[in-house]
């Protein structure tokens, strides 16, 4: 009896903390890019009344009713985005840019250098079970020559971009 009696008075309490279903909106008026739902204020502005569906207004920030722009705060690190560097610094960054592109080329270039060798004209040696499965063959085939065509793509890219930092490379062999 006791629970029962717990039950019945929990179920008021419960409902009574739930949200009320939302009760009609007053009337809306548009006033450009501004909402309100104050007829005077409408009228005076003369606002236009919203027809059906519901709005769905968030607040924001007004802007500042003064002409002066609001301080922009500078970002403390040397290296952060936006900070102007000194031409010094620049030529520093652009010269390890170039260096690392170089370093990538020379890597990129070498891992062509042995697909193709693996790849050898689209006929590559045949592996231990490639012997009595010939598809397994056709499928490492297939394999190389995306990766043989991969290769070259990041090879040109590298290219590229040395090129737009002026860097004269020499055509690969």
């Amino acid at each position: 009896m006791k629970f029962v009696s717990c039950l019945l008075f929990s179920i008021p309490v419960a409902s009574a903390l739930l949200p009320a279903p939302a009760l009609a909106q007053d009337r809306i008026y548009r006033c450009g890019n501004e909402y309100t739902n104050k007829p005077t204020e409408a009228q005076m502005r003369q606002c236009k009344l919203v027809q059906g569906g519901n709005v769905t207004v968030v607040q924001g920030t007004r802007p500042a009713a003064s002409g002066t722009a609001p301080a922009v705060a500078r970002p403390a690190a040397s290296g952060a985005p936006g900070q102007r560097v000194g031409s010094d610094e620049q030529r520093a960054r652009d010269a390890d840019a170039r260096a690392i592109l170089e370093a990538e080329l020379r890597k990129a270039e070498a891992r062509h250098a042995e697909l193709l060798k693996e790849y050898n004209n689209g006929e590559p040696e045949k592996l231990g079970p490639e012997h009595r499965n010939h598809q397994k063959y056709l499928d490492r085939v297939a394999e190389l020559k995306a990766a043989v065509a991969r290769s070259e793509s990041d090879v040109a890219g590298i290219r590229r971009e040395l090129a737009r930092l002026g860097v004269a490379v020499p055509a690969s062999k």
